[in-house]
């Protein structure tokens, strides 16, 4: 993984030591509250429900086992003990005392971490697919054009203080993992006629109030123009997007009312960069930068790169044999090289809201990265963490460990595998709450045969509409909402982040009106019982509700109405 240069690390401590100084002056009155706030957001430093929340950025995903270590000990000695892994590779701190961000930064950039544009109206964390550069049906490694992105964003002077936040995800495999569709630019790998490598270019994806598909304004992009074909997109957004509403500032609103002239403008200004810009044509990314980046995102030393037989996975015990088969089939992946796979360690566990982990578990996580990853884990959208060096004969050593480190849930891609914000516990934003409805469904199905015949299912929950959660792209979506100070929940179906399992990427349809808290379980009860009664062979749950239609599964989740009943009786 990208091995951060003297010069980067001399960059984030500066950075750090700059935002001392700020905190510094804040604290002693010198600078005002709304002076400081963007100081504090372009560091990553919100104010939440009940205390300062920090975003680490971890650019596209990747992690080494001492990062972790340090998460873990700024967990316990300037928070509460945990964090929170979210769906764009990013961790936070929901409990670190103002007075002490700048401390905390400081531990930060000791290991080349930083906030760094994780909040403010900037380009944000670059994601990317969780298995980039060890997935066999990669087009290019992505990541190197992350970096160049990355690098080329930092602080990027025209660009700080944007309409409104701005996100990028880079995509290298035929597959798109990286919910392209849904970001305001989504790149993913094609290769023409020719054999020739470039992107196709999707802008103004996202979710929110209004959640839109991106539009594709190029099918085929040229890796070498990437950046002056990006800083087109984002010279038209900064001109012409909208700055009097923060619910119409983002770029989909943009595209959606422009249409065509979007793309129009954005290949004038591209032309105008090439052609014109004195330097223009110096931002083109050639073969020998891509090579030197490239290089920098070689495999560990401890790998062997020429072909093999398959490995060996080793003897077993034969009464544990079914629970290892039925680990390797769920959290275990393949990989590009013969010999190893990937591996994903499961933060979906009882007790605990999807994401969340403690500093025992992330040092436990980095002993199993240390011992079986070459150092390395990934974090993926699902906000779990992935072990991508794991060689094929250790993975019943790490099946055994990550068992014992509570790592080992056999549930990836399964209904109890689900995406979830921090919700109203934590989030100011937030209106209801979304970790007792993760935990009252995970509690509702808790038994692995039953998850197994069920089958994948994203389920994917959000606190409110903002969407962190990313519940538009749920096969089945929940969302908080507020009525006369009550939570209150809505239901949707059918959507897809446009991966593999859903298929192309599409927001899901509203089931009709919100249910209480205490209805929510029973819902998806219905919905799941409904699908198993009535499925194809073979038939996954999410084909199976395009298939019907949305009528039957109304008539199922109206079926276990309570709360929602008596309170529209006692109005009549």
């Amino acid at each position: 993984m990208y091995a951060y240069t003297d010069f980067d690390r001399r960059f984030i401590r500066a950075r750090a030591a700059q935002y001392r100084d700020q905190l510094e002056r804040y604290l002693a009155g010198a600078l005002g509250e709304e002076e400081f706030k963007p100081l504090r957001l372009q560091n990553g430093w919100y104010v939440q429900r009940h205390a300062p929340m920090l975003r680490v950025a971890i650019p596209y995903g990747a992690l080494t086992s001492a990062q972790l270590h340090a998460l873990a000990a700024i967990a316990e000695e300037f928070d509460r003990g945990y964090a929170h892994f979210t769906t764009r590779q990013n961790i936070q701190f929901n409990w670190i005392p103002l007075v002490q961000s700048a401390d905390a930064m400081d531990r930060l950039a000791a290991v080349d971490m930083h906030g760094i544009q994780t909040s403010g109206n900037c380009i944000r964390n670059i994601t990317s697919d969780v298995f980039a550069g060890i997935a066999p049906d990669e087009i290019i490694d992505p990541r190197p054009f992350c970096e160049i992105l990355r690098q080329w964003s930092t602080l990027h002077p025209e660009f700080a203080y944007l309409p409104r936040k701005f996100k990028i995800a880079v995509g290298g495999a035929q597959e798109d993992r990286v919910a392209a569709s849904w970001y305001d630019v989504g790149l993913q790998a094609v290769a023409d006629d020719t054999g020739q490598v470039g992107f196709r270019v999707r802008v103004g994806g996202g979710m929110g109030r209004t959640p839109m598909i991106g539009a594709i304004i190029r099918e085929f992009l040229p890796w070498s123009q990437l950046l002056l074909y990006i800083e087109a997109i984002l010279r038209v957004y900064n001109a012409y997007g909208r700055r009097d509403n923060i619910w119409k500032a983002r770029i989909k609103i943009l595209v959606k009312a422009e249409g065509a002239r979007f793309a129009e403008a954005v290949e004038r200004e591209f032309a105008d960069i090439a052609q014109r810009d004195v330097g223009g044509a110096a931002h083109l990314i050639t073969l020998r930068d891509f090579n030197r980046f490239a290089a920098l995102f070689a495999p560990p030393p401890g790998i062997d790169l020429s072909p093999s037989p398959a490995a060996p996975i080793g003897i077993v015990e034969s009464d544990l044999q079914p629970a290892f088969e039925r680990w390797k089939q769920r959290n275990v992946h393949a990989h590009r090289l013969n010999g190893y796979h990937a591996v994903t360690l499961s933060l979906k566990r009882p007790g605990q809201a999807p994401g969340d982990v403690t500093a025992a578990q992330m040092r436990a996580a980095a002993a199993l990265a240390d011992r079986y990853s070459q150092g390395e884990l990934r974090v993926s959208h699902e906000q779990n963490l992935v072990l991508s060096w794991v060689p094929k004969a250790s993975l019943h050593a790490l099946w055994r460990d990550a068992r014992e480190g509570g790592f080992g849930t056999p549930n990836i891609g399964l209904l109890t595998d689900m995406i979830s914000c921090p919700g109203g516990d934590f989030c100011a934003l937030a209106n209801a709450r979304s970790i007792p409805i993760a935990a009252a469904i995970a509690e509702r199905y808790a038994d692995l045969d039953e998850l197994f015949d069920i089958g994948e299912i994203d389920l994917n929950i959000s606190g409110c509409i903002n969407s962190c959660g990313h519940h538009h792209s749920g096969h089945i979506g929940i969302l908080g909402v507020d009525k006369d100070g009550a939570e209150w929940y809505q239901i949707s179906i059918g959507g897809s982040d446009g991966s593999g399992v859903g298929g192309a990427a599409l927001p899901g349809k509203v089931l009709g009106p919100s249910f209480a808290a205490e209805e929510v379980p029973d819902v998806i009860e219905a919905l799941v019982s409904l699908y198993l009664r009535q499925r194809m062979q073979g038939e996954r749950f999410v084909d199976f509700a395009r298939r019907i239609g949305l009528a039957p599964l109304k008539e199922a989740a109206d079926g276990v109405r309570r709360t929602t009943a008596v309170d529209e009786e006692s109005r009549v």
